[in-house]
């Protein structure tokens, strides 16, 4: 199996979205479809972090989006940011909200999902819950509104596990839309996955100031 859920990769001929950049930080808008890091082989060579040193040769990585989520990503401009904001991700200091489009619509108004993920070895980089073996994996939920068969969700992932927000809504019966991993039938019959990273808070490297930063939801 491609370890990118198909067999071409044509990332988005986009120009760079900068939501906003100082002396430590560059906050980003990602494209669907485009990688966050590079992968394995020339032709997966064109990511976000190649687009990003192109402009800004300093920048330095912080976290990742997977390839088909769109939204908020932060990139560090010096060293000690990207040492400040690390830490920030790794302690779960950081607050992010997700949109999603789900499959069905969603009786409750909120919830939680806990259930622990680790790596589906034979299937990756697909993940599955497992209680024995699996990572704990918490996601907050508010549904906002019913869509003609499908739900408009917010997503608020407590810990950052791979697929944790995917694997979480397939486990509660409603897979994203357009999930090529996770979704089957109609509800794979959408031109993307519709999963967008909304907003993204954390404290400034220089001086702690807690700042949030968006990015508009494209579907």
């Amino acid at each position: 199996m491609s370890t990118l859920g198909s067999a071409e990769y044509n990332p988005p001929d986009t120009p760079l979205d900068v939501i906003h950049e100082d002396h430590e930080v560059l906050l980003v808008n990602k494209p669907a479809g485009l990688l966050s890091v590079p992968g394995k082989g020339s032709h997966l060579a064109d990511c976000l972090i190649a687009r990003v040193q192109a402009a800004f040769p300093q920048a330095l990585l912080v976290h990742r989006l997977d390839r088909d989520t769109s939204g908020v990503m932060v990139f560090a401009l010096t060293p000690h940011a990207q040492r400040h904001l690390g830490l920030q991700f790794e302690k779960r200091q950081t607050k992010k909200a997700y949109i999603a489009r789900v499959w069905g619509e969603v009786a409750e108004r909120e919830g939680t999902v806990d259930l622990p993920l680790i790596v589906d070895w034979p299937n990756r980089p697909r993940q599955h819950v497992d209680f024995e073996n699996g990572k704990p994996a918490l996601t907050d939920w508010k549904m906002l509104k019913h869509e003609r068969g499908t739900t408009r969700m917010r997503l608020f992932p407590k810990t950052g596990r791979s697929h944790q927000l995917r694997v979480h809504m397939l486990e509660i019966g409603h897979p994203i839309l357009g999930d090529p991993f996770y979704a089957t039938g109609p509800a794979l019959d959408y031109p993307r996955l519709m999963l967008h990273a909304e907003s993204l808070r954390f404290r400034h490297p220089d001086g702690g100031k807690g700042l949030t930063f968006k990015a508009k939801v494209p579907f």
